[in-house]
């Protein structure tokens, strides 16, 4: 029942005055700078600006080379994909932009979107470059956040290796079986694999839990 011990996670290791702040610290300070940003009225267009800044001197702080935030960031694409359709699906008055009619209410709408989530991964991502897991969950106990979802997260760090392991390996076997999970005539293939993957990986939840019962486990961890 070996781990990972969170060796997945895409921390860069430093010594910038980002990396060396203490975690739950940036904790606040990013909940309290993602609060502003989503307050901030969608037309408020030079605030966004000074935000946007904001991130680019903390992320030049960090020491953290840009284009590995620029590779962490394609997890905004389906966020980035629904803001291009808001202007064309949106209704009210419209304009013409580059021979398309587009909604001018759709345009604000699918600016403020794109500004707050982008504003808001780059945020994420360049707390979560700059913090080891552990610090993390300590971070988080000295915040008082519950002990029980202090578990679950530390549980989640440790295995997350493990179980994207698994569905490596699974998707190996299915591309060595003529089964191409990006296409969607194998798609119930790819269902399955999951369904598979979710069942093992509860029963490992299972198993895990019982060897920590059997070793005296009350509900809480030792610190």
């Amino acid at each position: 029942m070996g781990a990972g011990h969170g060796r997945g996670f895409p921390v860069t290791h430093g010594h910038s005055p980002v990396h060396r702040m203490a975690a739950h610290h940036k904790l606040l300070v990013l909940v309290g700078f993602m609060l502003l940003v989503v307050a901030t009225p969608r037309d408020w267009y030079v605030a966004f600006a000074a935000y946007a800044v904001v991130v680019l001197v903390v992320i030049r702080a960090s020491r953290v080379p840009l284009r590995h935030i620029g590779r962490l960031m394609v997890i905004e694409v389906p966020f980035v994909l629904f803001a291009l359709l808001m202007p064309v699906i949106a209704t009210g008055p419209r304009t013409e932009v580059l021979g398309l009619s587009l909604s001018e209410h759709g345009l604000v709408a699918a600016f403020a979107l794109l500004a707050k989530g982008t504003i808001g991964v780059a945020s994420s991502l360049t707390f979560a470059v700059t913090t080891e897991p552990d610090e993390i969950l300590r971070g988080l106990q000295r915040l008082h956040v519950p002990d029980l979802v202090v578990q679950i997260m530390g549980f989640m760090f440790r295995y997350l290796d493990l179980v994207t392991g698994d569905l490596s390996r699974m998707l190996v076997a299915m591309r060595s079986r003529g089964c191409d999970p990006r296409s969607p005539r194998h798609w119930w293939a790819l269902a399955s694999t999951m369904g598979a993957l979710f069942i093992r990986t509860y029963e490992r939840g299972e198993r895990v839990h019982l060897a920590m019962l059997s070793r005296g486990y009350t509900g809480r961890l030792p610190r």
